[in-house]
């Protein structure tokens, strides 16, 4: 997801070529693969995959003789930066391949993420790999339109169906699980904190979204909700997720693919995160949101089972904290919202 601006940018860069994705098969029933992501956007005409952690000779080679079976000039690198030694080999294995031009190994200052003092922030994955990439042109990624998905009519047309039981009404979207232990926050926080939210949105629906094995969990926090709810999970593809996204009012969720993909489509979120990264990198998009990130002494820590803390980083997060940036971000909203149709008018007269 946060390599969405650089998709846009080698479609644009590369207009003629057939751009193929290389992409690991996820090891995780809740990780979906960046094929389904990008889907029939057009922004990749097809991919290869291979198995995650991939060390046996015998795949290698194969992996690398249908590469050069392909006969690619150029390839693209778009990873998390790994270390030195860990691009080094990368470069090694696609030169091997016959690869003659390689962009975007992150060496150096473009490997690191650099930080703003005055926010206290960590520059974004995505503006990174924008760095990255810089050789082929300039991949915006603060402006909206590299963030586009680019759905299909049928997308859409699902996105509606699936909605078709609120009858119009207005409503939130909610992802309460994560793939990763230290980045959830527990369905006792998010049961908690459905009556203060009520309270706020009571005309709102809640619709939840999600892999199916988050089914149960948001059965349980749907079960405290005063108003109408719909559960989702399981139920879509991560694009027909997004599309359903895009028309909710709020996303309130915790770091995960979710929050991801409801700031892509530009609806406001109140994201909830741990502390196991720098504040900045894994943020969502945009500044229509609301994190809540906890600064413990011992963040960064890049776990992803927190034994000997607690979680105390995101469990110190409490229900009413989560509320309050709801409120604040809906007024946000509502107030932007103003200001756009006041411009209108202004235009108009």
């Amino acid at each position: 997801m946060v390599a969405l601006p650089c998709f846009h940018l080698i479609a644009r860069a590369f207009p003629d070529s057939e751009r193929i994705l290389l992409t690991n098969v996820p090891v995780h029933s809740k990780a979906p693969a960046a094929a389904a992501i990008l889907g029939e956007s057009g922004l990749i005409h097809r991919h290869m995959s291979y198995p995650v952690g991939t060390r046996k000779l015998i795949d290698l080679l194969k992996l690398a003789w249908a590469i050069r079976r392909l006969g690619v000039r150029t390839m693209v690198y778009l990873t998390p930066p790994r270390g030195e030694a860990a691009a080094e080999r990368d470069e090694r294995f696609f030169r091997l391949c016959g690869i003659k031009e390689i962009i975007g190994i992150p060496r150096g200052k473009l490997a690191q993420h650099q930080f703003d003092p005055v926010r206290n922030r960590y520059e974004a994955e995505a503006s990174r790999l924008a760095r990255c990439l810089a050789p082929l042109g300039d991949a915006r990624p603060n402006h909206p339109a590299s963030w586009r998905l680019l759905f299909t009519e049928q997308e859409m047309v699902s996105a509606r169906n699936v909605l078709s039981p609120l009858r119009g009404q207005a409503f939130l979207c909610v992802a309460i699980a994560s793939k990763i232990n230290t980045t959830d926050w527990g369905v006792e926080n998010w049961k908690a904190l459905m009556p203060l939210l009520y309270r706020e949105f009571p005309k709102h629906a809640l619709v939840f979204v999600g892999a199916k094995e988050d089914g149960g969990r948001s059965d349980e926090v749907a079960a405290l909700w005063a108003g109408k709810t719909l559960n989702l999970t399981g139920d879509l593809t991560p694009r027909e997720s997004a599309a359903v996204m895009q028309r909710a009012d709020l996303f309130l969720g915790v770091d995960s693919g979710p929050m991801h993909l409801a700031a892509s489509v530009r609806t406001p979120c109140v994201a909830v995160f741990s502390a196991r990264n720098p504040p900045g990198i894994w943020f969502p998009v945009g500044e229509d949101h609301e994190v809540i990130y906890h600064q413990t002494e011992c963040f960064g820590c890049n776990l992803e089972v927190c034994a000997v803390e607690k979680k105390k980083c995101i469990l110190s997060i409490s229900p009413r904290e989560v509320a309050e940036a709801a409120v604040r971000a809906r007024d946000r909203s509502l107030r932007g919202t103003e200001l756009t149709r006041l411009k209108a008018y202004q235009r108009y007269v």
